[in-house]
């Protein structure tokens, strides 16, 4: 959706006083939010990925914004379990802030936060990152747009100069390439990003060598036990594009990986990109026959009643940084613009 409708909406939303008015029917039980990268605000002109990003500074807001309004924060054992049992819960709504990836910045600046607001929190981590051979293409790509005024590539078989030497040039060329990447089979998306990065000098190793924790850092997070570590496979592919025996192994390696070096196997999963062309009812049931229990998709909505049957189906809401304002998370909180998103439905199955 365009950011700019979107902010419309949700500010008519505020404003109006509907989104409020609709929280006593849409809100549901509570709610997953999803976080990528916490760190302090880079200024950058030139910053696709910045929607991935949200500051200290609001992550405090957040969390206490949360707690002021009522509702619980819970890890999300807590959250599964309020979800399976209807005694386990209170008349309070919840909250569980959970983090993708494994970046380093979730230590350096997230941790903190949570830490000091006495915060429970999960980080899904992809087990290449830490190993150190995480391909983060999505990043290499900003990288290399960044860095140059043009890019030869082939597109439909064509090769083609895909200019860039101008900031409206590089988002252009951004929203051309990103979702060729994002879309192909997931061995044709390395291939091309590996071909790219070569072209011009991108360092893949050194940008997840700069971006992700070490395997130390990890364990630091783990020994808390305010931190729960999920899996979010071994490579961070799109597992429903995969094959199942694949599919399998990319979710169970990668969580082995993670009981390896922090002496704990994940009990949570969260499913990479999240989508519904990313996940789907057979990498559901897989999560599940890995002995999971639960998993996250990056389907927007709150949790209701039904989820209790939908616990490889989870949805979330995102802290996304270009909607870092209280008020905006005023009406996230309210449920309203799921509510209506999901075809006026509290649950919709994933």
């Amino acid at each position: 959706m365009n950011p700019n409708v979107l902010k419309a909406g949700l500010n008519a939303l505020h404003y109006s006083g509907i989104g409020e008015a609709m929280a006593p029917m849409t809100r549901g039980l509570g709610v997953i939010f999803m976080m990528h990268h916490i760190r302090p605000a880079t200024g950058a002109e030139f910053d696709p990925n910045g929607l991935l990003a949200i500051t200290p500074d609001f992550l405090a807001s957040a969390v206490g914004r949360v707690r002021q309004r009522g509702w619980d924060i819970v890890s999300m054992d807590e959250a599964v379990a309020r979800l399976r049992a209807p005694e386990a819960r209170t008349a309070r709504p919840f909250a569980a802030f959970t983090i993708d990836d494994g970046y380093r910045d979730n230590l350096e600046h997230a941790y903190p936060v949570m830490k000091a607001a006495d915060a429970p929190f999960t980080v899904y981590v992809s087990s290449a990152l830490p190993d150190g051979g995480a391909e983060l293409w999505w990043l290499s790509l900003q990288e290399i747009i960044a860095r140059n005024d043009a890019i030869e590539m082939e597109l439909d078989g064509v090769p083609q100069t895909i200019p860039c030497g101008t900031l409206a040039a590089k988002r252009a060329a951004w929203n051309q390439i990103y979702p060729i990447l994002r879309h192909a089979p997931e061995d044709e998306q390395r291939t091309m990003t590996r071909a790219l990065c070569a072209r011009y000098g991108v360092s893949q190793k050194d940008i997840c060598a700069e971006q992700a924790m070490s395997w130390d850092e990890v364990r630091t997070l783990a020994r808390d036990p305010l931190v729960t570590i999920g899996g979010h496979t071994i490579n961070h592919f799109a597992v429903s594009k995969l094959d199942p025996a694949r599919a399998s192994d990319e979710m169970d390696q990668g969580a082995a990986r993670i009981a390896e070096e922090t002496g704990a196997r994940p009990k949570h999963f969260a499913y990479p990109y999240g989508d519904p062309g990313s996940a789907g009812p057979r990498d559901f049931d897989i999560a599940k026959s890995l002995g999971f229990e639960s998993a996250v998709t990056t389907r927007k909505g709150m949790l209701a009643d039904a989820h209790r049957d939908h616990l490889f189906a989870l949805p979330r809401v995102a802290l996304n940084g270009n909607l870092q304002s209280l008020h905006y998370l005023d009406v996230l909180l309210s449920g309203a613009p799921f509510y209506l998103f999901n075809g006026l439905r509290v649950f919709r199955p994933a």
